[in-house]
């Protein structure tokens, strides 16, 4: 079993940067394969960003591509998304999720297994 703890959330002005956390337990986090997902009020949750299981491959949404980036620290055992130039629009809770098939990526919701609690982004004009 995987437990994801996502932290690193807040209030910040467009244009602002932040780095959400994701810190893993009961496995290491190279035998998964971690993405991003945000969810607005309102909205459906929608895929923000994936990577591959050596982080060669990094995979966006439009939305976010160029802005954020994706990575994680295996001593650490923990996943970021870095969040720069952030537009009100970013505004959501982020959830940090993750699935077994370590061979392959997905941007679809229903292929992840574990997922952690979320934590709020606010973003203000």
């Amino acid at each position: 079993q995987v437990q994801l703890v996502e932290s690193g959330g807040g209030l910040v002005q467009a244009g602002d940067s932040l780095r959400l956390s994701c810190a893993t337990s009961g496995r290491t986090i190279s035998s998964v394969i971690m993405g991003w997902f945000r969810q607005a009020p309102g909205k459906e949750r929608e895929f923000v960003a994936t990577a591959t299981r050596n982080g060669g491959s990094t995979y966006y949404s439009d939305s976010v591509k160029d802005r954020f980036t994706i990575s994680r620290d295996i001593a650490k055992n923990t996943g970021y998304l870095q969040m720069n130039s952030l537009k009100p629009e970013d505004t959501a809770i982020y959830y940090c999720a993750a699935h077994d098939q370590i061979f392959r990526v997905y941007r679809d919701s229903k292929s992840y297994t574990y997922w952690g609690q979320g934590t709020q982004v606010t973003v203000s004009s």
